[in-house]
């Protein structure tokens, strides 16, 4: 079992959306590892010196080795392998569309609405997701330090709210950092009208992008 690389990036190939293959030298090898986008967008150039954390997996007596930014990462993923259905493929857009506290949190929560954001997971996929893995990330989420955002709408009121932003073409990151800086920095109740949530939320959002532009 190999538990991490640690080499020089030779190269970082996308060949399709959930496939992106980092290519790292070790001791004059080179290993080709299956990466998720996220990741590949912190690697800024080739000759950089990186350590990799990873899982190796026969599929169709094919090997294949995937690598993650952190042992939390390469667990979930872990974790998400073992709900019947889900894909190495998919695995990989549930960690790209979300932070990872986010993606945990929303299993946990049962929070299908947020669940569904990632490609190529329906409603079907996303409870059986919540079914299977919500006591299990539980316990591992207080190993794994990942901290429980407080933040954000009472429970009644956040699938609409949510919904609302989503239809806006928000992504799943950027609505829950909004709503958990609505609840916690700006301070608005969880029990506040659903057009407030959104009203605040869509502020915040709209002036983040003016301060990235």
């Amino acid at each position: 079992m190999i538990s991490y690389l640690k080499g020089i990036v030779a190269g970082v190939q996308s060949i399709s959306p959930n496939r992106v293959i980092l290519t790292l030298e070790v001791n004059g090898m080179g290993y080709d590892l299956q990466i998720p986008q996220r990741l590949a967008n912190q690697l800024t150039s080739t000759g950089d010196v990186i350590q990799i954390f990873t899982h190796y997996q026969i599929r169709e007596e094919i090997p294949m080795l995937f690598g993650f930014s952190s042992p939390s990462e390469r667990d979930l993923f872990r974790h998400l392998l073992s709900v019947s259905g889900i894909g190495s493929a998919l695995a990989i857009a549930l960690l790209d569309t979300m932070e990872l506290p986010e993606l945990v949190q929303a299993i946990i929560a049962a929070n299908i609405q947020m669940l569904i954001q990632t490609p190529g997971v329906g409603k079907k996929t996303a409870e059986r997701l919540c079914l299977e893995l919500k006591s299990k990330l539980i316990e591992w989420r207080k190993s794994a330090g990942f901290f429980v955002a407080t933040g954000g709408p009472a429970p009644g009121i956040l699938e609409e709210v949510q919904m609302t932003l989503f239809a806006l073409g928000y992504t799943a990151h950027e609505v829950s950092n909004a709503l958990h800086v609505v609840g916690e920095d700006i301070g608005l109740p969880k029990n506040a009208y659903v057009e407030d949530w959104i009203r605040q939320a869509i502020a915040y959002l709209s002036s983040s992008e003016v301060e990235c532009s």
